[in-house]
């Protein structure tokens, strides 16, 4: 089978095949892994709504295995994956007969209320709209009640295993195959074979470290090449539904394809969200990333693996080197109904399968988080994978099909913003001051350019130092008139000139080429300047400290419940400040700082007899407004605002002491 493909910019080569020219019986099977770790941050329903989705593909359901991993090991996650599969026999031949898109049941009827008018059978789409009420309304009857009733918990034996659970951090693991693939019984009403459906959490134990995420996938990965061992593997967060039902075939015509597919160790899609605000306040949609960078990246060489939406070859996350690797796809899997069938119960599967989930597995087999599947001891555990196999020798590609493959949840407030790019920012940092920094670990592995293109997130931290000097020495330095910069009329103002207005021009012309407003543009130089400030300060510190053994990193689930008063401040676009965080504090500390710099300069401009041309703080003071301008949102939750999401009365007074501070040591 020839896939064909075409030239365009931003990377090397796009499938444009057909998706019915696909021979069924030949497609290799694939593994799709959802991850959540917390039923209280990631709500069940939520997770479930993303499961559907996956079972949902278009694609032969008997060649799709659907892995949830609970690290949470909660049977209210188990409860509503237990719901979920039997909805599913009724979604699946749903969304085939109405081809349905979104193919996850909460973000369909969420914007269809009433069937479209060219449905024939209205009757049918309302029953499965009410079907769809009815098991969110147990589930969320059940998660807000705290646990599964008796009744319940005999509906199935794998409620059993959590007679013998202590706690989420103190279990054994708990594998249970919902739907079993292999069996013959297993169909939707219209007698169409479903997918198979796999609850794992694997063993935690407090003496033993469980490596968060990368643990989490890895335990997966071997957990699946019990069960189904498909050639292709797909990982997604539980907050990240499908919202193409073609996004399988899309990537396979990169893996299957004749000449270049066998290179291919992953395909990574874009990021993208559902819950955006129009002028996208938090800069959380990442369009320049998205729509320019990492396209950019492509052709330097390979992608970013972003840990998730990304389609891997179970190969490459085994260890292997391009060269050992085999260069055809196996159509079939162990649990595939197609051909010979491996003769053994599920019952007997999710026993000998636990062992390969268990706390002391990757003792007995270092090799794993060092060299097979997911690395282990960084924050961006999917960075460094994906750098550690392209410096095996794979290549990878970035896939940005017309409608978007996968939409997520964004952080919805500020503290949830600056704490996720804390993270990222700091595992990057690590990543640099490492044996896998891609200077020297590249060498010889990877094109340069495309270890330059890893250089540019690698260096964010480092890059609070020149943000905090240009927040805080000018304005500091206005209050003693000290000037910084050369006088207007000087021909050495040039560069500086250039520099700045070019860039913000060039950033500007990027925003509006795809389809942004000036405003988005304004909020996301706003929210650069909070992250470099905040954010990549903390990390760099933390990082620091890590180097000579005063800290130990820690990855955090970002939120996905928020109040309905946050929620409601965040649709009308009003920033978040009702924390009191030291990030919090550091902000409002600079943007007090900037302002009394700018009156203060202001003040000088005035009384001198010199004009602005010739006055050497012009330029100064010109900087000290710009950054007024930008922490606006800042002072209008100091002194304007009355909600709920303005800055604490406790986070000002420490501020206004740090300022003190601050000008005092200026002064004298």
């Amino acid at each position: 089978m020839k896939m064909k493909m075409n030239q365009v910019p931003g990377g090397e080569f796009y499938s444009l095949a057909r998706h019915n020219s696909y021979d069924e019986k030949s497609l290799p099977g694939v593994d799709i892994f959802v991850c959540t770790a917390d039923p209280k941050s990631e709500p069940p329903l939520m997770v479930i709504n993303t499961v559907l989705s996956m079972m949902a593909h278009n694609y032969p359901p008997e060649k799709l295995s659907v892995y949830l991993s609970d690290d949470g090991g909660s049977d209210l996650t188990f409860y509503a994956l237990l719901e979920a599969s039997r909805f599913s026999k009724e979604w699946l031949p749903f969304c085939k007969k109405f081809r349905v898109e979104p193919r996850s049941p909460g973000a369909y009827f969420r914007t269809a209320n009433s069937p479209p008018l060219d449905y024939d059978d209205h009757d049918h789409w309302i029953s499965i709209k009410n079907l769809y009420e009815d098991m969110k309304t147990r589930i969320e009857s059940t998660t807000s009640l705290g646990r599964v009733s008796q009744a319940i918990r005999g509906e199935h034996k794998g409620f059993r295993e959590w007679n013998f659970v202590s706690s989420k951090r103190d279990h054994q693991t708990i594998v249970q195959i919902l739907i079993d693939g292999r069996d013959p019984k297993a169909v939707d009403s219209e007698g169409q074979p479903l997918p198979t459906v796999v609850y794992l959490s694997r063993e935690k134990r407090p003496q033993y470290h469980h490596n968060y995420k990368a643990g989490a996938m890895n335990a997966l990965i071997r957990v699946s090449s019990r069960i189904s061992n498909a050639p292709i593997i797909l990982n997604v967060d539980c907050d990240m539904y499908s919202n193409n039902s073609q996004t399988v075939r899309d990537a396979l015509c990169f893996f299957l394809d004749e000449k270049k597919g066998h290179e291919i160790a992953f395909i990574q899609f874009p990021q993208a969200f559902e819950n955006i605000t129009k002028n996208d306040i938090y800069s959380a949609a990442m369009r320049i990333s998205m729509e320019v960078e990492y396209r950019g990246f492509d052709a330097n060489g390979g992608t970013f693996y972003m840990g998730t939406g990304c389609f891997h070859r179970r190969e490459s996350l085994s260890g292997k080197k391009y060269k050992e690797a085999t260069k055809v796809l196996d159509g079939k899997s162990k649990i595939d109904r197609v051909g010979k069938v491996e003769e053994i119960s599920a019952e007997a599967l999710e026993e000998t399968s636990k062992s390969l989930a268990n706390c002391t597995y990757e003792l007995e087999n270092p090799k794993w988080g060092k060299e097979m599947g997911l690395m282990y001891g960084c924050l961006v555990e999917d960075i460094l994978t994906g750098l550690v196999t392209q410096c095996r020798g794979w290549r990878s590609m970035f896939c940005t099909p017309e409608r978007k493959a996968f939409l997520g949840a964004a952080t919805t407030t500020l503290l949830q913003s600056l704490g996720q790019y804390k993270r990222w920012s700091e595992g990057n940092f690590q990543i640099l001051l490492s044996r896998y920094c891609p200077l020297i670990n590249g060498v010889g592995k990877i094109p340069l350019r495309l270890r330059l293109s890893y250089l540019c997130f690698e260096l964010w931290s480092p890059h609070c130092m020149a943000s905090l000097y240009y927040a805080i020495v000018p304005s500091l330095s206005l209050l003693r008139r000290i000037s910084l910069f050369p006088e207007m009329s000087k021909i050495w103002i040039v560069p500086f000139l250039y520099v700045f207005l070019a860039n913000r021009a060039y950033s500007l012309g990027e925003i509006f080429i795809w389809g942004g407003t000036y405003q988005e543009w304004l909020n996301d130089q706003r929210m650069s300047q909070y992250r470099r400030t905040t954010s990549f300060l903390f990390s760099f510190v933390n990082q620091i400290l890590r180097q000579f053994g005063y800290n130990e990193s820690a990855f955090g689930v970002t939120e996905k419940v928020v109040d309905d008063d946050v929620y409601k401040r965040y649709e009308q676009e009003l920033m978040e400040f009702g924390t009191n965080s030291p990030m919090i504090t550091i902000l409002v500390t600079l943007a007090l700082i900037n302002a009394l710099g700018f009156i203060w300069g202001l003040k000088s401009l005035v009384l001198t007899e010199q004009s602005l041309v010739l006055n050497p703080l012009t330029l100064q003071t010109i900087l000290g407004g710009l950054l007024v301008f930008i922490n606006l949102p800042i002072y209008q939750a100091i002194f304007l605002r009355k909600d709920k999401g303005r800055v604490p009365i406790s986070v000002t007074c420490q501020s206004i002491m740090f300022v003190l501070v601050a000008c005092s040591i200026a002064l004298y």
